[in-house]
């Protein structure tokens, strides 16, 4: 895991809200989770605050607050638009956010009691995210792009699976890098939708959350997660109820999932969670 690039702590979070936001800073501040990106604490029963420790998860925490107080309100499950947003300061380099706080585990290590239902859900919630997005929404060199710009990452990935595996694993690849390129607008795309970036809460997806990749793209990137949540009957119902997906952009999805699932098997050794989502999307994959 990266190194934080400037100390971040509960006081620092105190201290933040004490001065831009006294009406919360009585509240009990408790670290939920200090990973890549965000130093995450539950604050009270209502919130969480967000806090980037590095540059680049303070770009990311801008998208989430520009853009997902537009979005939410159209979408079917929840997601966490930030309800207070803070500025940086002298002691601080970055914004940072207050967002609501959804019940729930993470459907990495918890899974949903009704799997069909789930993928219904997901598909539904995907449908109403993939609109066309405005030009000036954010665009990522590494997601929602041709496949081809892939490809380099790909192969390289699969020198190190199984040979067993890597015969049918580059058939994959080369059926859906064969596909035609998304030839609609761009979409909006969650753009890291993953097993343990979406909320399961009572046996049900309950919300999507961590949405520090929203961009514009190819829906495929996002539809991928098809593969590393369900099997192939209920990815069907999945694709159902999304409704859009030609069998095109429903190819470079699983190309998609192909290639994340490579990059969590390749870079997840300290990381038992991630490791084990890409093993199960490789193993889906290749069926």
């Amino acid at each position: 895991m990266p190194a934080a690039e400037v100390p971040v702590s509960v006081e620092l979070v105190r201290r933040l809200l004490d001065e831009q936001h006294p009406d919360l800073a009585g509240l009990p501040v408790e670290v939920l989770a200090n990973g890549w990106d965000n130093l995450v604490c539950r604050l009270g029963e209502e919130y969480l605050v967000r806090l980037p420790r590095r540059a680049l998860a303070g770009e990311l925490v801008t998208h989430e607050q520009r853009w997902l107080p537009e979005l939410s309100d159209r979408l079917p499950l929840p997601v966490p638009a930030p309800v207070r947003v803070g500025q940086p300061t002298d002691q601080y380099p970055w914004s940072w956010s207050v967002v609501p706080f959804f019940p729930g585990r993470i459907a990495a290590r918890s899974e949903p009691d009704d799997p069909w239902s789930a993928a219904a859900a997901l598909g539904g919630f995907l449908a109403a995210l993939h609109v066309p997005a405005p030009s000036e929404a954010p665009v990522n060199a590494f997601r929602g792009i041709p496949l081809a710009g892939r490809a380099e990452g790909v192969l390289s990935g699969l020198a190190h699976v199984d040979p067993a595996d890597r015969a049918t694993a580059q058939q994959v690849w080369e059926t859906a890098s064969a596909m035609p390129d998304w030839d609609g607008p761009p979409v909006w795309l969650r753009a890291d939708l993953h097993p343990a970036n979406i909320l399961v809460d009572r046996g049900r997806i309950s919300a999507v959350i961590d949405f520090g990749d929203i961009m514009s793209g190819d829906p495929a990137a996002d539809l991928s997660v098809a593969w590393m949540l369900f099997t192939a009957e209920q990815r069907a119902a999945f694709r159902q109820a999304y409704g859009s997906a030609d069998d095109a952009t429903w190819e470079r999805a699983r190309g998609w999932a192909l290639a994340l699932s490579l990059v969590f098997l390749t870079h997840s050794a300290d990381n038992p969670l991630m490791l084990g989502i890409g093993e199960r999307a490789f193993r889906a994959v290749l069926e």
